[in-house]
């Protein structure tokens, strides 16, 4: 299973929300080169970047931020948050993403998100399947669609999508344990990529994570706030 260190950016600096509230950020760091190298140092490959500042003014914003790291460390970068138009693609790959995790579009213009699969391949998209209460919620985590989430994944992975990230914002920051039974489901979605993000707080959380079948772990507060620390995941590299 990939383990994945998460970093969320606003204004160029490393932050964490809480149940994706802007109004509870809180900086961990100015220096996001700086975390991503000391992921890398630790023997991590993978990043999940979100540009916050995009995913509210629904344009991407921190691309830079992007570039920098792709262009010091060889970690392997998701970037998700603002991505409107297939411009921004073209940008994020040339900056090097490595995959990008589309919410949104995949809400609201479901034609314009198959044309990107289509155009750049299922390894390169991630659909982005964010919930409350087993419904999608996309636009910075602000918009309740009435989607059910189950059916939402299952819909687009007959459509050829082969993974999916999926936040339970209930759980976003709130380090209590990750959303088990949720991801239970999912799974049963015959063939689905599963990356788990939100409420990892301990070793055993990303064990039983591996060991329900995700593909993937996104884990971001419990690093920043000392929980847990990059030699304690190292080991599970």
């Amino acid at each position: 299973m990939r383990i994945i260190i998460a970093m969320d950016v606003i204004d160029g600096k490393c932050v964490r929300l809480t149940k994706g509230d802007y109004s509870t950020t809180r900086i961990y760091s100015t220096n996001p080169l700086d975390i991503a190298r000391q992921a890398e140092d630790h023997g991590f490959k993978y990043l999940h970047m979100v540009d916050l500042d995009g995913a509210r003014e629904k344009k991407i914003v921190n691309h830079r931020i992007l570039k920098e790291i792709s262009a010091n460390t060889s970690l392997k970068i998701d970037f998700g948050g603002g991505i409107r138009t297939t411009s921004d693609l073209r940008l994020l790959f040339d900056y090097g993403a490595d995959q990008v995790t589309i919410g949104s579009i995949s809400v609201t213009n479901e034609a314009l998100f198959m044309q990107w699969l289509d155009m750049f391949g299922p390894e390169k998209i991630i659909l982005g399947a964010d919930s409350h209460d087993r419904r999608v919620y996309s636009g910075a985590w602000m918009d309740n669609n009435e989607i059910d989430i189950l059916k939402f994944i299952s819909d687009y992975k007959v459509r050829g999508v082969k993974y999916a990230l999926c936040t339970d914002i209930e759980k976003d920051g709130m380090l209590s344990g990750p959303s088990f039974e949720l991801y239970r489901e999912i799974l049963k979605i015959p063939g689905i990529n599963l990356i788990a993000s939100g409420g990892i707080s301990t070793v055993e959380d990303v064990e039983r994570l591996a060991e329900i079948g995700c593909e993937g772990a996104v884990i971001g507060k419990a690093l920043y706030e000392g929980m847990l620390n990059l030699k304690d995941l190292s080991r599970l590299c």
